[in-house]
């Protein structure tokens, strides 16, 4: 018995060394740190490791900072960055990017500090293909903060240093609002005092300024209409009101108004980086990547040291600098003038993305459908969104000539949509369709009723769309179940209008909605008394017959 007793106790003992062992191994397999690129697993299992010495990237730039970019989140770390280090490793640059984060200062010290500033950049081809890339362009990570001085010290350093070319932006199109509260009692506390990203930025302008007054350039790269013409607007309104205080002088709202020393150019981007993928966290767990755990942030933030991304990318920039900028050209990104940038916007926003993305998104939450990929193999579907894009818009679409509209769509159609990796769902591109209608549909519109060789009639799918969001509102999918409708500011004003609607029952149909559809700021203009009334009214009459109505209605569009 006695005997057993030992024989156990060893074995357990030898467990737990061999446990121990095995731990300690494990703590230093593919661990996302500099010292942990070292590891020869990285190359054994195919990860791209950075190509030069981040050491002596991180010195050159501490001594020459160029390029400071607020908003630490995906789609930074999945475009921009993997840009710079594009140029990096072929040596036409050799500074790297500091980083700041104003919104969810959780990222700096959860994301970028334990991994020393590094991601990974895990990029879905649509051919099943994957990419694994260690991005090292970052070499700083800050909070912007004035609470954390050291922090907020050293962003002011780089502001000071005539070197410094551009801080650029991706703070969502929310981080340029200035009408709530919490952002118009913010300016009140002045340029030493503020906490929100746009007073905080402009008081580093301030600390330029007052250091020489050099040249650089403010670049928002957020997916917003107009960004860079917003993003001064903002800045001016603070300067203008510390100005009025007599917080700053006069002098620095006229360095801020003049483009030759402080310009803001526009651009145009268009890149998916959705949240951290648990598909891909398995996959990078089984290659053993240590550091694969997603975070939520407690301002709901979900990122992990990895960041998955589809392949294809557009940044189109206008190339307004006054101190110059990295050479990004040289990385696939397009540079020209203001005139050109608006094109490509209008051609993505009106004609070759967007239109096809609202439309699919509606129908996929009537049809039952959770991803985007998923629809992209029903033939309704399909259909519909290559009728819209290279029937219907193609004939008045804006054309930027740096890049193809008919490629654009190819590339929406062929690779972007289809790719099942992209775990994008229609739920989400359904959030507030009714601020999206009249640029993504009416300004077609508008351009067939403008051109003489055109028949407005002729549209079949945009009526339809028409048709298909005023079911949707219902909240009940074809097979009559309920669901829950996206986020949108309309909901509380419309909902009430179409409660009045029953499956099965067009009676007084259109006494009911007559005022959703002529609704200008919906639509872009009166749609009950335009031509396409007739076209929308019946295709919302069919598909409000009975259950499987928006299927046979789709459908039909194509018999």
């Amino acid at each position: 018995m006695i005997t057993n007793i030992l024989v156990i106790q060893e074995l357990a003992c030898n467990l737990k060394k061999a446990m121990l062992k095995y731990n300690s191994r494990r703590r230093n397999f593919m661990k996302l740190t500099i010292k942990g690129l070292n590891d020869k697993n990285w190359k054994e299992k195919g990860y791209m490791l950075p190509q030069f010495s981040i050491d002596k990237v991180k010195e050159n730039t501490k001594k020459n900072p160029k390029w400071v970019h607020f908003g630490a989140g995906n789609i930074f770390r999945g475009f921009q960055a993997a840009r710079m280090q594009d140029l990096i490793e072929q040596g036409v640059e050799d500074t790297g990017i500091i980083v700041g984060e104003g919104f969810d200062l959780e990222i700096i010290d959860k994301i970028y500090k334990p991994h020393d500033n590094l991601s990974l950049v895990v990029t879905l081809k649509s051919d099943g293909t994957i990419e694994k890339r260690v991005v090292a362009s970052v070499v700083e990570s800050y909070k912007c903060c004035p609470d954390n001085s050291e922090d907020y010290g050293k962003l002011k350093e780089i502001f000071r240093n005539p070197a410094f070319q551009m801080a650029s932006f991706t703070i969502t199109e929310k981080g340029y609002a200035m009408t709530p509260k919490y952002v118009i009692d913010d300016i009140e506390r002045g340029p030493l005092e503020c906490r929100t990203i746009i007073p905080m930025v402009t008081s580093l302008a301030y600390e330029r300024f007052i250091a020489g007054a050099h040249p650089f350039s403010f670049v928002s790269m957020d997916n917003c209409s107009h960004n860079g013409e917003k993003l001064r607007n903002a800045v001016l309104q603070v300067a203008t009101q510390w100005k009025e205080k007599l917080l700053v002088p006069k002098d620095f709202v006229d360095y801020i108004s003049d483009e030759k020393r402080v310009s803001f150019p526009l651009s145009m981007i268009d890149k998916i980086t959705p949240r951290p993928d648990a598909d891909v966290k398995k996959m990078l767990e089984k290659d053993g990547f240590e550091d694969a755990e997603v975070i939520i942030t407690s301002k709901r933030t979900y990122i992990a040291p990895y960041v998955n991304a589809e392949q294809s990318e557009y940044l189109v920039i206008e190339d307004r600098f006054p101190n110059g900028r990295p050479a990004l050209e040289k990385a696939g990104i397009y540079f020209t003038d203001k005139d050109t940038v608006n094109k490509v916007e209008r051609m993505k926003v009106c004609t070759c993305l967007n239109p096809l993305h609202t439309a699919m998104s509606v129908a996929g939450c009537l049809l039952g459908f959770k991803k985007i990929s998923e629809e992209m193999k029903d033939s309704d579907i399909v259909n519909m969104i290559k009728t819209l894009g290279y029937k219907e818009g193609l004939p008045v679409v804006t054309d930027p000539k740096i890049l193809n509209p008919k490629d654009f769509i190819d590339d929406v159609v062929e690779n972007r949509l289809v790719n099942p990796f992209m775990p994008d769902t229609p739920q989400r591109i359904a959030t507030d369709t009714s601020q999206k209608i009249a640029i993504r549909f009416g300004e077609t519109v508008k351009s067939y009723l403008n051109d003489k060789n055109l028949n407005v009639k002729d549209l079949k799918v945009i009526p339809f769309v028409y048709a298909l969001w005023i079911r949707y509102l219902m909240a009940i999918d074809d097979n009559g179940n309920e669901f829950t409708l996206s986020p949108d500011p309309m909901l509380e004003e419309l909902q009430p209008i179409v409660s009045q609607l029953k499956l099965g029952n067009t009676d007084n149909l259109k006494e009911i909605v007559k005022p959703i559809l002529e609704n200008e700021k919906i639509f872009g203009y009166n749609l009950y008394t335009s031509q396409l009334f007739d076209a929308t009214f019946e295709n919302l009459k069919k598909m409000l017959s009975g259950t499987g109505k928006v299927r046979e209605t789709l459908h039909g569009l194509f018999v």
